[in-house]
């Protein structure tokens, strides 16, 4: 099944560089608890003035919630969200000493490491992905690759750049010729490839999945790449749990190390509804990390299915 556009690439997402590097500076400079004062305003203002967004949120909380969420749980996720913002600029400056963070499955990733042949770490827009910087003092060596589409390449390493001018991640973009080479030689070298799976970009192969009580498309390509490349695939979310705490969960999804090509297509969906799966638990357990502003299962593309 080929999905048309999606909704959330139709919209830019709001947002100012020149505001970021502001907030940038009177953050580094006052300290997260004096800087966080301004997220309140933000998160009013977005609150007030951005309807579509707020109507998605209300749909996608009275799934999780199971209930009616109250005006004051819908501002929640939206203050969690500016909040989660925030936060990058202090995580991608290695200021973890401003945050609590726990982690629950490390040694995935450390039997990963000790094999040396490197695994999937796929994502969702639930929590903040950068808390997994934060293992790199726990680990050292560890290494994550992010493959994402040019765009939002592009628009990551704009963020990054106004955060921390030094800031350089390896970021490999797909859609060209070479991406999937790029991305195989860095999984021989042992590196993690941390991809967000929960988004289609349109005019793709996805699948249709019981998500929060009504299907939901969710995109073949990632998990199609780590089948091809027969590598495991791991969970990763980095749960944004109130004041400054943090709780960084990897979960094991698939491993397709010894899938037969024959098997593949098998395989691929039913690692796809156990991402689902797992995801789906986590937006129970932390409901306001979900960062979907949009409206997630009736998009142009759940629509044409």
């Amino acid at each position: 099944m080929n999905a048309p556009s999606a909704e959330w690439a139709r919209h830019r997402e709001r947002g100012s560089l020149r505001l970021l590097k502001l907030m940038s500076l009177v953050s580094l400079h006052g300290g997260r608890r004096l800087s966080r004062v301004f997220l309140y305003g933000i998160a009013l203002y977005f609150f007030c003035f951005a309807p579509q967004a707020r109507r998605a949120s209300r749909r996608y909380l009275r799934r999780a919630l199971q209930r009616n969420p109250s005006a004051g749980e819908r501002f929640r996720q939206i203050l969690y969200f500016a909040t989660v913002i925030h936060d990058r600029v202090f995580l991608i400056n290695d200021r973890f000493e401003e945050f609590e963070i726990s982690v629950e499955g490390e040694a995935l990733l450390r039997e990963r490491m000790h094999a040396g042949n490197g695994a999937f770490l796929m994502g969702a827009h639930l929590g903040s992905f950068e808390v997994l910087r934060s293992l790199g003092r726990r680990q050292p060596g560890l290494s994550v690759v992010m493959a994402m589409y040019e765009d939002n390449a592009r628009r990551i390493n704009s963020i990054l750049t106004a955060i921390n001018p030094a800031a350089r991640p390896e970021i490999v973009p797909l859609g060209h010729m070479d991406s999937m080479i790029r991305i195989g030689e860095r999984l021989d070298q042992g590196a993690f490839v941390g991809v967000l799976a929960d988004r289609t970009l349109g005019d793709e192969s996805v699948r249709r999945v019981q998500f929060l009580g009504s299907p939901a498309s969710f995109p073949l390509g990632p998990m199609r790449a780590a089948a091809i490349m027969r590598r495991p695939v791991i969970f990763m979310a980095g749960l944004y749990r109130g004041g400054n705490r943090y709780h960084l969960v990897l979960e094991p999804v698939a491993d397709f190390s010894n899938v037969s090509r024959a098997d593949r297509d098998a395989a691929v969906n039913a690692a796809v509804d156990r991402y689902a799966a797992v995801l789906e638990k986590y937006c129970r357990l932390e409901p306001y990390d979900w960062f979907n502003f949009f409206d997630f299962w009736d998009d142009a593309h759940a629509r044409a299915a």
